[in-house]
């Protein structure tokens, strides 16, 4: 239910793109604008799946990669959802809306796919699954978007992969160079929200979300990527995404033979191409004689016009000069170390 985005003068490039008359996919001018300003956009690309039950936690917990009781209320942690052989279905936000009663952010084009997964073990649980196409996600960007998060949503925002609520809205901070929050509510609350937003934030497209996501190095796989990534490919366990410390799930054997074996053989790296040209995604990152070592896992442009990416690249040391569609690659430092973060820790620190 994107209705509301139309009604603001956003308009619809993509299923998963939305811009306004301010900026477009094709100009750095809405990158710019967040540096600068407190920016607001609606993230288009994200969904939402509920899980809902006397059941659901026990459910959730034979099946991803979080430790479901640190879901509780405050801290919403990074989860994954794999096949028996530890490749990825979907990667998710999982956080507590009520009792019995768990929600899971995701890539819009995964939402119905992991459902349709889940379903055949939910059939031995008392638990509901349901696609909420009737919720709004917007997101704040910029120095003054948590103080916004208060005066707008009447709620202490909160820190990075936590969450706070208040009434039907539950708002999370996300990480990255410029602080983030982000609002879940009602879609027939969006345009009222957005209009009172407005008065202290800039409209821009979703792609300004996205690139912030990049710069986190943080990457949300679509229907494209799935079935394609151990966790640790994309670096989800030095995020907090992983428990190695809870019982089994579905692939767990898989991926903790990875952890303890170091046995990933790709990872995720954050790169400037020299140009302006947007990869597409899955495109090979090649060597200087043409060989494919990794591919394209998001891309967007960034302030100054060039494109900003993330691909999960061979951990072989020296792969010598690389490139994406014949543009220069060069890697960038990642925001946090490639190690194990375990989410209790995380948690714990709150």
């Amino acid at each position: 239910m994107n209705e509301w985005i139309a009604t603001l003068g956003g308009r619809q490039e993509a299923e998963d793109r939305v811009e306004f008359e301010s900026g477009s996919l094709a100009s750095p001018e809405p990158a710019r604008r967040a540096m600068e300003a407190t920016v607001m956009a609606p993230l288009v690309h994200l969904a939402v799946l509920d899980v809902t039950g006397p059941d659901a936690e026990r459910f959730l917990q034979g099946q991803t990669s979080a430790q479901v009781t640190l879901a509780d209320g405050d801290f919403a942690p990074l989860t994954a959802f794999c096949t028996p052989k530890g490749r990825m279905l979907a990667n998710a936000q999982l956080w507590r809306v009520a009792s019995e009663h768990y929600r899971l952010m995701m890539h819009r084009s995964l939402v119905a796919s992991l459902a349709d997964h889940l379903k055949k073990f939910a059939a031995f649980y008392k638990v509901e699954l349901e696609a909420r196409d009737d919720l709004a996600l917007i997101g704040l960007i910029g120095r003054e978007a948590a103080a916004l998060a208060e005066v707008r949503f009447d709620v202490v925002a909160p820190k990075p992969w936590h969450q706070a609520d208040s009434e039907e809205l539950q708002v999370l901070a996300h990480p990255g160079p410029r602080p983030r929050v982000l609002a879940c509510l009602p879609a027939d609350r969006a345009i009222a929200t957005w209009r009172r937003l407005a008065e202290h934030a800039l409209p821009v497209g979703n792609a300004v979300w996205r690139l912030h996501d990049i710069q986190a190095g943080l990457a949300w796989l679509d229907a494209s990527q799935g079935d394609t990534y151990l966790p640790q490919m994309i670096n989800w366990e030095a995020l907090g995404g992983i428990s190695f410390k809870k019982g089994c799930y579905t692939g767990q054997e898989v991926v903790a033979r990875a952890h303890f074996r170091g046995q990933v053989k790709k990872r995720l790296v954050r790169a400037q191409l020299e140009g302006s040209e947007l990869p597409t995604l899955g495109s090979p990152v090649e060597t200087a004689d043409g060989k494919a070592v990794g591919e394209v896992l998001a891309a967007e442009l960034d302030a100054y016009d060039q494109a900003e990416i993330l691909a999960v690249l061979s951990t072989k040391e020296d792969l010598g000069p690389l490139s994406v569609a014949g543009q220069a690659f060069k890697q960038l430092k990642l925001p946090y170390p490639i190690e194990r973060l375990d989410p209790e820790s995380l948690a714990a620190r709150s």
